[in-house]
């Protein structure tokens, strides 16, 4: 196992860009956290100010609390997404040191890697897309009740 210096920075070069995605990830796993967050906090308001309601204002804490699972739901599959993107990206960077160390062929598993990675983001933003259009729907919803 003799590593040459040019391997090594060679390989470091080559692992730059993951890692920059690898940061991106990492700040969309921040908002989406910080959106499930914002989903339950509201959802403990709601269930606070349930027993005390009269029966018109229980049904909309209902209405709303089921919005609120709903979009809980879908931030948790794109959180999930996410942070399997993050680990199939150090997995890429790993094979990227291993193959380069061990002087193995895996640049058909790093590809697959990439891929799987990029296929599991695509479906987190898809998940933050549905969520914020179930939040926006919601939202004008409300909106409009009360302008009546």
């Amino acid at each position: 196992m003799d590593i040459q210096l040019g391997d090594i920075s060679h390989t470091i070069q080559l692992a730059i860009a993951p890692v920059f995605l690898l940061t991106g990830v990492g700040t969309n796993l921040m908002v989406l956290t910080n959106r499930l967050g914002r989903i339950i906090d509201r959802s403990r308001v709601l269930e606070d100010r349930l027993p005390s309601a009269d029966e018109m204002d229980k049904a909309e804490c209902r209405t709303e609390l089921q919005t609120l699972y709903v979009r809980a739901h879908l931030i948790n599959r794109a959180i999930t997404l996410s942070t399997s993107c993050a680990l199939l990206i150090c997995l890429v960077i790993a094979s990227l040191f291993l193959g380069n160390a061990l002087n193995l062929a895996l640049a058909n598993v790093i590809a697959a890697l990439f891929v799987l990675a990029m296929l599991a983001l695509i479906g987190s933003f898809v998940f933050l897309l549905r969520e914020i259009f179930t939040s926006t729907r919601t939202f004008s919803n409300r909106v409009l009740t009360t302008r009546k």
